[in-house]
């Protein structure tokens, strides 16, 4: 499968404004939507994409890479319907404007399926998302423009939320999963002597023992991702408690359908050959056992051991601990190795549960990175007017451009420094040093120059441990 353009180079556009309003209904919608509109004309135009038709109502872009009756995802971030800083979701979930340019951009080049989907954390309200997001506004539209062939998903099979549909075209995919076992191929098999202490955040940790162990590390995938013959996976460029940054990697995680196969953390902490944070303090250790008694039943009793663990973590604060738990910090070693095998998944995998030796699928990054998000990311960012849109064909190569933009040093987050790391099922056929940034037409070669504007705060957890030194 031959790409339209080369997957070491990343296309920025610059200047996109950077004030942007999610619900789409205001009296801004369409000057916000013509601004993305244009950032997207200038990445598209700088790839060299249908150059000859740019200027005319038959321009479609998108066509160097979807052709006529392919079946295409379109793979926002949808994570949450609230921003636990307290700030609103521009800085938290892929913009309104920016779904609805990509999915005019893909009608252009007439498929025959498009689905928009993505697994939000467990507690998150879909419903309320997408009202607050206008995500619901996107909906309506094209029910009204009569497209039958597109397609709303809530790709998760558990959600702590009732209710949570918002129209019989949004489905839950529990019987639309593919399971892949990547088995020794796996990034988790060096560390699987460690089974037993993977965790991951609300979910009971038995079922996880039984789908992760040495020899057997199973994915339960979206048969959506997999059926696509082009994916188009749209971030939103923020900080990361866990991974460090969350960006076109780390979008990839929402293509699960279960989260229980996702390992984010190792019980213990790292003086006790874990990872769920710094040293071997006895009250985070109360707390960690605490927390999976509390998800591994409900009702009251949950509720008991879950505030006992918050009280066993905040005695763990006042005797001078960090605010470090559930490998929020630059020592976690798991969450970077699950969202590789995803990606690697997501690019070599077919509908059997087999992986390819060849890639499957063209995989097209657009990240939002308008209003970005910083410090206590993913959940409770804070915004960011960063005015940037870019492209790439590589998650890698876009992560290492997206750390370069943050004013992070690549070689200290895991996720982007081992995804460029040669084995089977490799995600680059380059290397760092080879990742280019076109910009305004202009190729820039490394060693790039530091930039221009503030560096992005980073999570407590990783401050002092990711930035680049200039």
């Amino acid at each position: 499968m031959k790409d339209t353009i080369n997957e070491n180079v990343v296309y920025l556009s610059i200047g996109t404004e950077k004030k942007l309003f999610n619900a789409l209904g205001k009296a801004e919608a369409n000057y916000y939507s013509k601004k993305v509109f244009n950032g997207l004309k200038n990445i598209f135009s700088l790839a060299g994409w249908d150059k000859e038709n740019i200027n005319n109502k038959f321009w479609n872009p998108l066509g160097e890479i979807i052709k006529p009756g392919d079946y295409v995802l379109i793979k926002p971030n949808w994570v949450s319907h609230e921003n636990k800083s307290g700030n609103d979701l521009d800085c938290l979930v892929t913009n309104a404007h920016v779904i609805k340019n990509i999915i005019d951009f893909v009608i252009r080049a007439t498929p025959a399926r498009i689905v928009i989907g993505d697994a939000p954390v467990q507690g998150c309200d879909i419903r309320a998302l997408f009202k607050k997001a206008g995500y619901e506004v996107l909906v309506e539209y094209y029910d009204n423009k009569n497209y039958p062939y597109i397609e709303w998903k809530d790709f998760r099979t558990k959600s702590s939320v009732k209710d949570n549909r918002i129209s019989d075209s949004f489905l839950y995919n529990a019987t639309d999963s593919i399971l892949f076992n990547l088995g020794e191929e796996s990034l988790l098999e060096p560390i699987s002597k460690d089974y037993k202490n993977f965790r991951v955040t609300m979910y009971d940790p038995a079922l996880m023992t039984e789908v992760h162990r040495p020899g057997k590390h199973l994915y339960s995938i979206a048969r959506d991702a997999i059926e696509a013959n082009v994916i188009i996976n749209l971030p939103k460029l923020k900080t990361h408690k866990k991974a460090g940054i969350s960006a076109a990697i780390k979008n990839f995680i929402g293509v699960n359908t279960n989260k229980d196969y996702l390992p984010h953390h190792r019980k213990g902490g790292s003086k006790k050959g874990g990872d769920c944070y710094a040293g071997n303090n006895i009250f985070k250790s109360i707390a960690e056992l605490l927390l999976d008694l509390s998800n591994s039943c409900s009702g009251i009793l949950s509720l008991f051991y879950s505030f006992g663990a918050t009280f066993s973590y905040f005695i763990a604060r006042a005797t001078g601990e960090d605010n470090n738990l559930e490998g929020n910090w630059y020592g976690n070693d798991t969450i970077w190795r699950t969202c590789l095998d995803i990606n690697r998944i997501i690019m070599y995998g077919k509908p059997d549960g087999t992986l390819a030796e060849d890639p499957q699928r063209k995989i097209l990054t657009i990240t939002d990175a308008i209003i970005c998000g910083e410090g206590e990311g993913p959940l409770a960012p804070s915004p960011y007017p960063l005015g940037i849109v870019t492209m790439s064909m590589n998650q890698v190569a876009a992560d290492y451009v997206h750390a370069y933009l943050m004013g992070y040093d690549w070689q200290k987050i895991h996720i982007i420094r081992e995804g460029f790391e040669k084995i089977k099922y490799p995600l680059t056929n380059f290397g760092p040093e080879d990742v280019e940034i076109n910009t305004n037409g202009n190729i820039i070669k490394q060693p790039w120059p530091p930039i221009t504007w503030r560096p992005f705060l980073a999570p407590k957890g990783w401050r002092g441990h990711c930035e680049k030194l200039i």
